[in-house]
């Protein structure tokens, strides 16, 4: 089967879409390890470069196993068109500078990843861009900021790492009448349990990285949007810049989405469980999950999201030195700042993704310094809390020696 129409549902598409066998008839993807290629005439050459003759010309323009991850990912998204790049960070730093020019003005939620922050608030400016933060999930801040006029707005729902859901078909209407274009950084909730351009997104970016690859592999990034928006505004930019994947990426790519609905699933239905075990102890002084009904946007979560995600983040009583405690004591968790991955792994914001944004933002976001992250991987859920059980009685039992 090759090219399945869009009818397919996912779970199919992430087995057969995009597939473009060679005359070999493989059954994989094949790999096409190759930085050129070769032509059969001077001619065919220059009209290659041309542009009137379609072929593939060099692999940082792009690449037959390139094409193909291309292809699944707008067929799993529902998007007309799709670009992959070298990291979620080149993603989307692609999408915002193929798109803005000096004088343009940006309109960012608050609560993004901690690179995509420090583009916002620190990179944009050099260049003459304006920019904007608001609270996200403050409606009225938004429809004040695009009262007047913008070129961009960017938010993460749900954020990393507070799990904060933002009305995007609101904020799209408003991105859409004051002249923007909205990017969703949509890596949290993946393709399967989040539809941002079906909420009247323009564009949607991904960390590769994260579930899509879902073992802890390599990078990689996609950005997808209109046909005409990534013809004419992006490819441009990846073409003459150059943050290219490489095809053995591509094609660990490909084999990673085959399994996205098994592995999604699974460690979702552990995340929901483990969110409500962390609940109930008295160790934690507050948990995080979009699907749990003390979460502030439950019901935005619900409308928009299929599902509550493979994220849980709590905040352990103790601050800091709780925190450290309790991650030092787990032992099949692991300490990794990398998330979506089959094997669970712990963070804390404060002093590994968000420690560069500074305390008072970091206050303004409530990532205080007893707050982690856990990512929920595949493992037993009885051995995940288990190991979350044994942890966190570490910090009862030391709070209790420190009272002898």
């Amino acid at each position: 089967m090759q090219n399945p129409p869009s009818r397919y549902r996912p779970a199919t598409l992430l087995v057969h879409g995009g597939i473009e066998r060679s005359p070999y008839g493989e059954t994989s993807e094949a790999l096409f390890l190759t930085s050129g290629f070769v032509y059969g005439s001077a001619e065919e050459a220059a009209a290659t470069f041309a542009g009137t003759l379609e072929r593939y010309q060099y692999s940082r323009f792009g690449n037959p196993t390139v094409t193909m991850l291309e292809k699944r990912l707008a067929l799993l998204e529902g998007a007309e068109a799709c670009r992959v790049t070298a990291s979620g960070m080149a993603a989307v730093h692609a999408a915002l500078f193929a798109h803005l020019k000096a004088g343009d003005r940006v309109v960012a939620s608050r609560a993004l990843f901690g690179a995509c922050h420090w583009i916002v608030s620190t990179l944009l400016p050099r260049f003459g861009i304006a920019t904007e933060f608001v609270d996200g999930t403050k409606l009225e801040q938004w429809q004040a900021a695009l009262a007047q006029p913008a070129a961009l707005v960017l938010l993460e729902s749900p954020s990393n790492p507070m799990l904060e859901i933002i009305d995007i078909n609101a904020v799209a209407k408003w991105a859409h009448a004051a002249g923007a274009i909205l990017v969703v950084d949509n890596v949290f909730a993946t393709p399967l349990l989040q539809r941002p351009l079906a909420l009247g997104a323009d564009v949607v970016v991904y960390s590769c990285t994260k579930h899509i690859d879902g073992q802890g592999r390599v990078l990689g990034g996609a950005v997808l949007g209109s046909q005409a928006w990534i013809n004419e505004t992006l490819h441009p930019y990846l073409r003459n810049t150059g943050p290219t994947l490489s095809p053995f990426n591509a094609w660990l790519l490909l084999k990673g989405v085959e399994t996205l609905p098994q592995r999604l699933a699974a460690a979702q239905q552990s995340a929901a469980r483990i969110a409500d075990f962390l609940a109930e102890r008295a160790e934690v002084a507050r948990v995080w999950y979009p699907f749990r009904a003390d979460h502030p946007q439950s019901a935005l979560a619900r409308a928009q999201m299929s599902g509550g995600g493979t994220l849980v983040s709590f905040e352990l009583h103790g601050g800091k030195e709780a925190a450290f405690q309790f991650m030092n004591n787990l032992r099949l968790i692991a300490i990794s700042n990398n998330l979506g991955d089959a094997k669970s792994l712990i963070t804390h914001p404060a002093t590994t993704t968000h420690m560069k944004i500074g305390s008072e933002e970091r206050a303004r976001l409530g990532i205080g310094d007893g707050v982690v992250r856990l990512s929920v991987g595949l493992e037993d859920t009885e051995d995940l809390i288990s190991d979350l059980a044994e942890a966190l009685a570490s910090i009862r039992h030391a709070s209790h020696d420190k009272r002898l």
